[in-house]
């Protein structure tokens, strides 16, 4: 197999789906792929064999051995089939940043395209984070794909633009809309006793108390005890938020059955409206499914706490249940 000096890590992995270092191999059925999807894509004509060697032979190869290619691309499998292919392409390692490309074999593209972008969104922003350290990740799409703007914003990504009648498609002048996604360098690691005092000025901070579910302040006593219970219970996965070196929120699940966990989250005041509470949420929960067999997770939220509204209608979750004064979400594993 091939493999990039660019890169440490040369596979990322989702459960039994992986991306790996292009293979020559899978070119014509990606030639294929691009032939049949040709409307969506910044391609005028069908590719031919012929070319798709060329490409792959005069392009492709040369990639492997840059220190700062211009594009870095995957061969996207499913238990070792290649079904999909995609990378960061327009790398710009001056500013940190890089467009998303992604397709997936036609014949997927009416009943799973969420599941693979989803699936595939979360594998390219640990690449392109962790990997690359770049700043910001973005798609630019065509409007002729609104599940993919959902599948997007169900991760965390925001429109950032829409360019008006941008491109000429089939006679016609189309707009292009922007997805983006920004490092914000947070890191989710399990809690542990160093973090005991942290968490107790957090539950009785005033802003805090108001949103959650208790309004009684908590003794040093009464949360030394709940805390210490929380880090060595097997059911419960607890994860420090932090961003370089501050601890900035929590974020919680407890396994209530075999068949969900419940989610409590919650972020300092001082980092409100600043977007980290989507990315936490968003990274925790791939998290806890990526090493949980659990396929549902929920979270029960004040109606009068308008932003986490907000933040799980943004990550795709569905109101299972709604009273006078809460909401309850849900959001499944895609399967």
């Amino acid at each position: 197999m091939n493999s990039y000096r660019v890169l440490k890590n040369q596979s990322f992995s989702f459960g039994e789906y992986a991306l790996v270092p292009i293979r020559f191999e899978d070119r014509y059925k990606i030639m294929q792929w691009r032939n049949e999807q040709i409307y969506h894509l910044r391609q005028n004509k069908p590719l031919t064999e012929k070319e798709q060697d060329q490409y792959f032979n005069e392009v492709v190869a040369k990639l492997f051995e840059q220190d700062k290619p211009n594009q870095i691309l995957f061969s996207y499998l499913e238990n070792g089939e290649c079904i999909g292919y995609g990378g960061l392409v327009h790398i710009n390692w001056v500013d940190k940043n890089a467009e998303i490309s992604f397709i997936i074999d036609t014949t997927l593209e009416k009943e799973g395209f969420h599941k693979h972008w989803s699936i595939y969104l979360q594998l390219i922003e640990k690449f392109a984070f962790v990997e690359l350290s770049l700043h910001k990740i973005y798609t630019f799409a065509f409007n002729l794909r609104p599940n993919l703007y959902t599948a997007l914003e169900n991760s965390a990504f925001k429109k950032e633009a829409e360019l008006k009648e941008h491109c000429l498609f089939d006679k016609n002048y189309i707009s292009v809309i922007i997805h983006s996604k920004l490092n914000l360098g947070i890191n989710l690691r399990e809690a542990n006793d160093g973090d005991l005092l942290d968490t107790f000025s957090w539950v009785n901070n005033e802003t805090i108390r108001m949103f959650s579910l208790s309004k009684n302040n908590v003794t040093l006593e009464e949360h030394t005890n709940w805390f210490k219970n929380k880090i060595n219970d097997k059911n419960c996965f607890y994860l420090i938020a932090s961003i370089k070196e501050e601890k900035i929120g929590s974020i919680r699940f407890d396994v209530i059955n075999k068949e969900y966990a419940q989610i409590s989250y919650l972020l300092k005041p001082e980092w409100h409206g600043k977007g980290i509470g989507l990315q936490i949420l968003n990274t925790g929960v791939n998290l806890f499914l990526e090493n949980h067999k659990i396929n549902e997770v929920r979270g029960l939220v004040l109606t009068s706490n308008v932003a986490s509204i907000k933040v799980f209608n943004r990550l795709g979750f569905i109101k299972i249940k709604e009273e006078e004064d809460s909401i309850l979400f849900s959001k499944k594993r895609i399967v």
